[in-house]
């Protein structure tokens, strides 16, 4: 079950989430899209992180969003996308009309049932959904302990791939990919980053500055971060492809 007030948080946030928010690396979109198509489709393209990657491997792309703030962002840093707002259980396209879909960061906040039967609907026959996801490497103590801080309901698992876990209506499973890579940021930028998160976003004033407070602590403490104000931010990315049965 999607918790809507989480879901709802990114409503008004478009500016800061693509100024904070990580990337994802390209490999990704390669996995994808390892041919060109001729039409790709973005569900929950937020500000167009993963919207960006498909320009290069599409002839035309579609970015679907609910959140007006992060399309307008969309719009202005990609203006030959067609942007639409609209959510992904009710997408605005002719059926058998698209050759990928794609939902970066964004599918667990769907409701599965209904978003896959759109999905399936919109795809040719033959073609292919990818769902890709960034997560915190295990390895890395520091941003895991961020995390838990940040997150305390999930612990050491991060559950967000399980609506990726097993086969999706209508749609057959192909592959999964892991591709570790890492980013440059500074300290200033990963706490702001924290600030964009739905958890951090529900909470009120108090309990986000002490949120944030803890997560400065662990900076200070890890050998990894302390003293620094810029450090390596290992991330993992995990990719699913799928293609319409």
């Amino acid at each position: 079950m999607v918790d809507q007030v989480l879901a709802k948080s990114f409503e008004h946030i478009g500016e800061d989430y693509d100024r904070y928010r990580p990337g994802f690396p390209r490999r990704a979109v390669e996995i994808v899209a390892p041919d060109r198509v001729r039409m790709a489709l973005d569900l929950g393209a937020g500000t167009g992180k993963f919207t960006s990657l498909l320009t290069e491997r599409a002839d035309h792309v579609i970015a679907v969003e609910p959140s007006e703030s992060m399309l307008a962002v969309l719009r202005q840093k990609l203006p030959g996308v067609d942007a639409i707002l609209a959510g992904a259980e009710r997408i605005p396209v002719d059926d058998s009309s698209v050759d990928l879909v794609t939902a970066a960061q964004a599918f667990h906040w769907f409701d599965r049932e209904q978003a896959c039967a759109e999905i399936a609907r919109v795809l040719v026959p033959g073609g292919h959904l990818g769902l890709v996801w960034n997560h915190s490497d295990p390895a890395s103590t520091w941003d895991r302990a961020a995390h838990r801080i940040a997150h305390p309901a999930v612990a050491e698992a991060d559950d967000t791939t399980s609506s990726a876990a097993e086969e999706l209506p209508g749609l057959q499973f192909v592959s999964r990919e892991r591709i570790p890579w890492a980013e440059r940021v500074t300290r200033a930028d990963y706490l702001r980053r924290w600030s964009t998160v739905s958890t951090f976003l529900v909470a009120g004033e108090e309990a986000r500055a002490e949120k944030l407070a803890a997560i400065g602590s662990v900076l200070d403490s890890d050998p990894e971060t302390r003293g620094r104000d810029e450090f390596e931010l290992p991330i993992v990315t995990d990719v699913f492809v799928y293609r319409r049965a």
